[in-house]
């Protein structure tokens, strides 16, 4: 174990500088990122500063009902559900004013769920300080920044290929996610905050899980683009000039969405799966032990790199590769909760 234990502090460093450009980069090349991203921290920090003076959501207003991380949260459930159902008026009016609207309820949504993220971090500590770590260490809170990442990500494809009649494919799942949260939230009561298991107590969790997750995130983008794309052929095939062959755009056009997200998604899950080998590594004494959570990871990296290959070397386009994406998300879909739900192993604590 000391082995391990002692190769790896330089490079925590070196990807937490990578992330950093990264975040610099994005934000250079899309402004509507910086604006949310200065919300953010600017919110995030307000909060922080609250509780810094003594401020608590029982005694302050904009602590209880704006900015501590559950009310937070709740703002991005109501404001992502909205943006679901705008979204599909959208599709059958395809008014501008309404595609706006939309828009903007989805990017209020995701500002809100990151202030909560970030105003829960600091939350964390106030119970005990031992106690204090990044919020993804449960489910609630890893679909917390699943509904936001996937949002987010949407609003980037959206603004970058023109495309904001696929918000009425998109968001209806993040509207299930939301839905999942709100379960969770009154039913199993996993929005309170308690201490984690030292397996959870590391530096990696901070970049594997929410780089796993956004990863997800663009492979559900994929999947939900391939059913648009094969809803909206079947619909100019028949001829009748329906409301999907209206609104969608080309079959090009969704075709190149698909292959970005995914090839943005394999890129980050590749990452986030070298990171977790080494956390297991420090955590576990190996970088893989079969569990199945690692080999359900193994065959999601399977699959897209199945489609990542045909669509390169042998140029596989269109209608099959829209079947490919739409079906992979089942097999994201286990990976991300059926493991957890129904199979037990070393990442048993993402269990209910």
């Amino acid at each position: 174990m000391d082995v391990f234990n002692s190769q790896f502090w330089f490079w925590q460093y070196v990807v937490l500088a990578t992330w950093y450009v990264t975040l610099v980069a994005v934000g250079i090349h899309w402004r509507a990122f910086q604006v949310a991203f200065l919300t953010v921290v600017s919110a995030a920090l307000l909060g922080v500063w609250l509780y810094s003076i003594g401020q608590t959501p029982a005694n302050d207003v904009i602590l209880c009902y704006v900015l501590q991380g559950y009310a937070g949260v709740m703002w991005m459930i109501g404001f992502l559900l909205a943006a679901t159902s705008a979204y599909i008026i959208y599709l059958f009016t395809l008014s501008e004013k309404v595609g706006r609207l939309a828009t903007g309820l989805t990017w209020v949504g995701v500002i809100m769920g990151f202030i909560g993220l970030g105003v829960r971090w600091r939350e964390t500590y106030i119970g005990h300080p031992d106690w204090g770590h990044v919020p993804v260490t449960n489910l609630w809170e890893v679909m917390v920044v699943f509904c936001a990442a996937t949002a987010l990500f949407y609003l980037y494809y959206e603004s970058r290929f023109k495309s904001r009649s696929l918000g009425a494919f998109v968001m209806p799942l993040v509207a299930a996610a939301a839905g999942f949260l709100i379960w969770l939230t009154f039913v199993q009561h996993m929005d309170r905050i308690a201490p984690i298991i030292p397996a959870l107590q590391s530096f990696w969790m901070k970049l594997h899980v929410p780089m796993m997750f956004v990863a997800y995130a663009n492979f559900t983008i994929a999947s939900l683009v391939g059913l648009a794309y094969l809803l909206g052929d079947r619909s100019r095939r028949s001829g009748g000039g329906g409301v999907l062959a209206r609104a969608l755009p080309s079959g090009e056009v969704m075709d190149n969405m698909m292959s970005k997200a995914i090839a943005l998604g394999f890129l980050l899950f590749t990452i986030a799966t070298i990171l977790g080998a080494v956390w297991a590594a420090k955590a576990w004494g190996g970088f893989w032990s079969w569990d199945p959570k690692e080999t359900w990871a193994l065959i999601v990296w399977l699959n897209y790199a199945g489609y990542l290959h045909a669509r390169t070397s042998k140029g596989w386009r269109g209608k099959q590769m829209a079947w490919w994406s739409f079906m992979s998300l089942w097999v994201v879909t286990f990976c991300f909760l059926g493991v957890n739900l129904f199979l037990s192993g070393l990442h048993s604590y993402g269990k209910l």
